[in-house]
């Protein structure tokens, strides 16, 4: 196995209306390839799009029995989960920060 960090990123650099559906489909993809861990390092641009894909690729892997894990979430990102009270949803792990 070769450095998985690299795999875990999603090529997205934006999670906005415009690309939703793309970006939905290459999570889905990812995670019916077995990956559980999104890096969103990558990501630049988001509105409030990002988080119904976020809430999506989260169902999907509950679905399917998987826990998924998002890492380097934006700011802006980060934002707009706490607008939404979703912050636990996306990522559960931030709780311990707050």
């Amino acid at each position: 196995m070769s450095d998985t960090t690299v795999s875990n990123q999603l090529s997205l650099q934006s999670l906005t209306v415009a690309n939703a559906k793309e970006a939905l489909a290459q999570g889905l993809a990812a995670l019916s390839a077995g990956q559980t861990v999104f890096d969103l390092g990558q990501v630049e641009t988001v509105d409030s799009a990002a988080v119904s894909v976020l809430l999506a690729w989260q169902r999907a892997a509950a679905h399917s029995g998987s826990k998924l894990e998002l890492r380097n979430l934006p700011d802006q990102l980060k934002s707009l989960t706490k607008l939404y009270g979703v912050c636990t949803l996306v990522s559960p792990a931030d709780l311990h920060h707050h």
